[in-house]
């Protein structure tokens, strides 16, 4: 019996020391923070005052509750602003994307739809441009042959009247000639050379006049039978130019009329280019209208593009912020808790009046 005795002395002596040796710990421990030496103030100023034990622990305790729930307000607080954080991340990524596809299909449908047809058009009206300004050398050109055949055809009109003049001068001198005398009969062969220079150029008249000519060379004129004969050749040949003249001046005519309804045809042409080119203006008109509506909404999208990005950045940058503001608050209200359990312990365990702090 006294040696178990004295074994349960030597364990309630060594339970108590190490009891003290513990408390001491902890009281080292605390004095370690700010916070807790606040503490260990406390708990010396409310155990010189002589305050109940219990009123102590309470007050420890209700610290400790705060705390708890201060933490958990701050577990919350961060997990709604993590969601909040998650889903802005989400929607400015789908935004980011949206503006990406917006901006890709946009330049596809300029680079493979409206730029091509843009120059497409263009092409077109080059081409009916150059349609029009052959159509209009053409007129032009028309205009010049005309005038140069317009020409061509007074002259050679202008040539017949002087050759059928010259004819009435000669039939005038053939018919005074009864007895002529050598200067009148001179004067008629001279007469026949004036109307070969006239219709020196009329091939079909020329042998006609030549053979007058040869034939009133070798004349006296004394035969009236010849003279008849020169005059019915003069008759003939003046009625064939006479005969050349209308035919020309008709076929003048016919020309002209011809020339006219071509100049038509030119005109009408030339107008229908001009309205070809007028549809396709309007064609391009809406074309490049609608490239500029499209490029303003690329450029639009692309700067939506860039805003989004820089949004998300910052979003992200003050997301990091708050979790090493959440991530430090956390820390400093674990570690005043623990420091405040630590207190508790020590209030619950020890004899105040031996506390030194």
């Amino acid at each position: 019996m006294k040696t178990l005795f004295l074994i349960g002395l030597i364990a309630i002596a060594l339970t108590a020391r190490v009891q003290e040796r513990s408390l001491q710990k902890m009281t080292t421990d605390l004095k370690k923070s700010t916070y807790g030496s606040a503490l260990l103030h406390l708990v010396e100023l409310h155990s010189m005052a002589g305050g109940p034990v219990q009123e102590l622990i309470d007050a420890i305790e209700e610290l400790i509750n705060d705390l708890e729930e201060e933490l958990e307000e701050l577990e919350f607080n961060f997990q709604q602003r993590t969601n909040e954080h998650n889903s802005l991340v989400i929607g400015y990524q789908q935004d980011i994307q949206d503006a990406v596809i917006d901006v890709n299909n946009t330049q596809d449908t300029l680079d493979n739809l409206l730029f091509p047809r843009r120059e497409q058009l263009q092409v077109r009206i080059e081409q009916i441009q150059e349609n029009q300004e052959a159509n209009r050398k053409n007129y032009d050109e028309a205009i010049l042959t005309r005038e140069q055949e317009h020409e061509d055809f007074e002259f050679q009109v202008a040539e017949l009247n002087d050759a059928t003049a010259a004819v009435d001068d000669a039939l005038a001198l053939l018919s005074s000639l009864t007895n002529p005398s050598l200067l009148q009969i001179k004067r008629f062969q001279n007469s026949l050379k004036n109307i070969e220079q006239k219709i020196k150029s009329r091939s079909k008249m020329a042998p006609m006049i030549k053979a007058l000519i040869t034939l009133a060379s070798n004349q006296n004129f004394s035969d009236q039978g010849i003279i008849g004969q020169i005059v019915d050749a003069l008759n003939e040949f003046r009625n064939a130019i006479v005969d050349s003249i209308n035919a020309q001046t008709a076929a003048e005519a016919d020309a002209q009329s011809e020339h006219e309804e071509y100049l038509e045809q030119l005109d009408a042409e030339y107008a229908e280019f001009q309205r070809q080119i007028n549809r396709v203006n309007v064609d391009l008109t809406a074309t490049n209208e609608k490239i500029d509506q499209l490029s303003e909404f690329r450029d639009q999208r692309e700067a939506d593009r860039k805003q989004y990005t820089a949004e998300l950045e910052l979003e992200n940058n003050t997301y990091a912020e708050e979790t090493d503001i959440y991530t430090n608050l956390k820390n400093e209200f674990t570690r005043e808790l623990g420091i405040s359990e630590q207190a508790l312990s020590v209030v619950q365990s020890a004899d105040f009046k031996n506390i030194q702090v």
